[in-house]
């Protein structure tokens, strides 16, 4: 984790690309092995590559999870590979070490955001962007870039919004879409990932017109259609040598006229890929069964009762359908193919005069189109996404809805009976594929796009000064009111346990006051017995000072947040909200607007959330204690605070013990440092309860950080709880 960027020589861009989910790797992807393991898996490491070798960039990490588990290849448990000279994937570890699906790994993105931020660290260069792929990585590349100062690109590649609105209308409980994807989690996620962006790089235009538009912050002059290209060097259609190729006797195992034309689809076991109503379609219209075969390519599998439960529902219900129609004998679904048979069988459809049909419900992009297109076998598609620009450009096949399958099953049958309309189709789908879908256009747009990002000076190391954070190992940061106050017998208690803690141990505050007044409760403090903290972080997050006594100021961190920061922008919008009015004059800071919020009357957090978002306005909200409503830069919060401090000074996030009481403290109480919640804090912590690494302490106040600091046993080895349940040790014995 701690390799250097290997950068070519030249003024390109570096890139650190995030692809949370699926099993990366450089070679021999493995397509279709689950539902996280698809398009977008070739998409990132084909880019990555493309960056490098046609758009000059000099140099592309691209991270990924690292994975031990005896199920999968051990490739997914080295810390690095590389893709090719300049390119290489990362595998940072975080959360449980088995391989997880997408939607278990939300919990642990905070974690991942404090691995990233610890790796960009130690290589010693911070990159030049950072590109979310999906919702997942977009929370967790948003969080990195305003912790680095750097540009974030987003790329969506399906979108929450648009899965559950799909899922809706068809018939899906929304009580049980929640449960099973966590929906509202996602769609959150992509909102702060668009509020973030400077770039979000889209594959179609419809995407920008149709998806991105249901989005709060939506923002289409930040939005560039830049199609991902394909890598058509291993498809091209049948020569006059072709033969039946190895996988036809896989085929023949099913199909009992295997000289037909093939109806074939290519997608990963998904339900979003919609493979029973193009059963339905192709068992009930009229002629089409007697007519050609169905193939369908799901991916691989050994037994169906080990797949991963959401897999095994759709090939149960794919089962389900052949025998409700009665297809035995017309109808393919192979176990299992290799890298070679994909090509293979394009080339077979072609030959046969079959067509490739994609009736997902939702489609990004469409890579198995441009595939198909190589290969001279026109398609049938779905009107959601990609395909509509895929095949106006190539006019190679016709666009269907998804969900008719009378509609679907009439589009076949006539690609199928129009045999001067397909070889038109065919042709001008090998010619224009070519022309206008590859790697080394897609490299050179992204060059000019996200280069224009670009207005620091190059090859920023980080830098350090001498201070007395160069020499501590660890740090306690607290709240203050009702966290480190409250109860003075505590109070001189902590105090004791400060002083015979030794200087290798830090003491920071982190309070929502303004500087003046934080600096009043210092004082407090001080007469009570408190040492003056080493690290102050004032006003939510948007001041951060050093030293005991002088409290300098850290300009950089301020420079940072004052990233498209537009505070009479936000009076604009929120002055005519009903239960909302102007917080006191102490409250307001150069970058804070505060407002009191009138609980019976005022708008919801949430509320506020969107009418800023669908204003064009980057910042963040914040509530404390359900009438404090704090507005702050998109960058800035307390927990992106205590972040910059540890990427800055070198610290690492398990060895920082964090209290708090109340919602304002949620977000530096997640990710990898050590959480304590006092046993007086508010319910809207609540939700936090059951990370491993945020104790629930029983003690108020400060016995409950004293109860925190005995937990973790963070004056001695210091005992880190980990996401398996077993807990690790850090360091040798506390000094002093």
């Amino acid at each position: 984790m701690t390799a250097r960027y290997r950068r070519r020589g030249g003024a390109g861009l570096d890139v650190l690309s995030l692809s949370v989910h699926g099993l990366v790797r450089g070679r021999e992807i493995e397509l279709g092995r689950d539902a996280d393991t698809g398009g977008q898996v070739l998409y990132v490491v084909d880019q990555a590559k493309a960056l490098v070798q046609h758009g000059g960039a000099r140099g592309v990490q691209l991270a990924t999870r690292r994975v031990f588990d005896k199920r999968l290849d051990r490739a997914y448990a080295e810390p690095s590979e590389e893709i090719c000279p300049g390119a290489d994937i990362v595998r940072i570890p975080f959360g449980p070490r088995r391989y997880l699906r997408k939607e278990s790994l939300w919990p642990h993105l905070d974690s991942l955001v404090d691995q990233l931020t610890r790796h960009v660290r130690m290589t010693e260069r911070v990159p030049d962007v950072v590109h979310g792929h999906y919702a997942d990585a977009g929370y967790v590349g948003a969080q990195l870039s305003k912790i680095l100062g750097v540009p974030f690109v987003f790329t969506g590649h399906s979108l929450g919004r648009v899965k559950r609105a799909r899922l809706l209308a068809d018939g899906q409980d929304a009580e049980a879409i929640e449960q099973r994807l966590h929906i509202s989690r996602r769609i959150e996620a992509e909102e702060q990932a668009l509020e973030t962006a400077s770039v979000v790089i889209t594959s179609t235009h419809q995407e920008v017109e149709e998806q991105y538009e249901r989005y709060d912050h939506y923002r289409p002059d930040r939005m560039h259609v830049i199609p991902p290209g394909v890598d058509l060097s291993r498809f091209s259609p049948p020569g006059p040598s072709w033969s039946e190729p190895p996988i036809a006797a896989d085929l023949g195992r099913f199909l009992q006229h295997l000289d037909r034309p093939l109806v074939l689809t290519v997608a990963r076991a998904d339900e979003r890929k919609n493979f029973g109503r193009l059963i339905e379609a192709f068992g009930t219209t009229p002629g089409l069964r007697e007519m050609a075969n169905l193939v369908l390519v799901m991916g691989n599998r050994e037994d169906i009762q080990e797949m991963p439960s959401a897999s095994r529902r759709v090939l149960s219900a794919v089962l389900e359908a052949i025998d409700r129609h009665d297809l035995y004998g017309s109808v393919a679904y192979p176990k299992s193919h290799g890298p070679d048979d994909v090509p293979d069988l394009y080339r077979w459809a072609a030959r046969s005069g079959g067509v490739l049909v994609n009736p997902a419900l939702t489609e990004p992009f469409g890579l198995t189109l441009l595939e198909a297109a190589a290969s001279g076998l026109p398609i049938v598609a779905t009107n959601d996404g990609g395909p509509a620009d895929i095949i106006g450009t190539c006019e190679n096949g016709v666009l269907v809805d998804p969900l008719e399958p009378e509609a679907i099953g009439a589009a076949i049958h006539g690609a199928l009976a129009d045999r001067d309309r397909w070889r038109a189709w065919s042709e001008k789908g090998v010619e224009r594929v070519h022309e206008a879908f590859s790697w080394r256009a897609h490299a050179k747009r992204y060059g000019e796009v996200v280069g224009g990002l670009l207005h620091r000076k190059r090859g920023r190391r980080v830098r350090e000064r001498a201070r007395r954070l160069e020499r501590i190992d660890r740090m306690i940061v607290t709240d203050v009111d009702d966290t480190l106050t409250g109860d003075d017998e505590a109070l001189a208690a902590l105090r004791v346990v400060l002083e015979e803690a030794g200087d290798h141990v830090a003491l920071g505050i982190a309070t929502g006051r303004p500087i003046a007044r934080a600096i009043e409760a210092l004082r407090e403090l001080e007469a009570k017995g408190i040492p003056p903290p080493s690290v102050l972080i004032a006003a939510s997050g948007t001041r951060l000072s050093y030293g005991a006594r002088r409290r300098e100021r850290d300009r950089s961190w301020e420079r940072q947040i004052d990233y498209r920061w537009e505070p009479d922008r936000i009076r604009e919008v929120l002055e005519e909200m009903p239960g909302v009015a102007p917080g006191p004059a102490e409250g307001q800071t150069p970058h804070r607007v505060q407002y009191r919020l009138d609980p019976a009357k005022g708008p919801s957090l949430a509320s506020v959330r969107r009418r800023l978002r669908k204003a064009g306005v980057q910042a963040t909200v914040l509530l404390d204690r359900g009438t404090s409503l704090e507005v702050i830069p998109v960058r800035a919060s307390p927990g992106l605070a205590i972040r910059f401090i540890c990427y800055k000074w070198n610290l690492e996030p398990e060895r920082l013990l964090v209290a708090g009481d109340s919602g304002n403290d949620a977000d530096m109480l997640s990710g990898d440092t050590l959480g304590v919640v006092v046993g007086n804090h508010t319910s809207d912590l609540e939700r936090l309860r059951g990370h491993p690494r945020i104790h629930f302490a029983e003690g108020t106040h400060a016995w409950g950080i004293m109860e925190g600091i005995r937990y973790y046993d963070f004056l001695g080895r210091i005992r880190v709880p980990e996401a398996n349940g077993e807990d690790a040790h850090e360091g040798a014995a506390a000094r002093g």
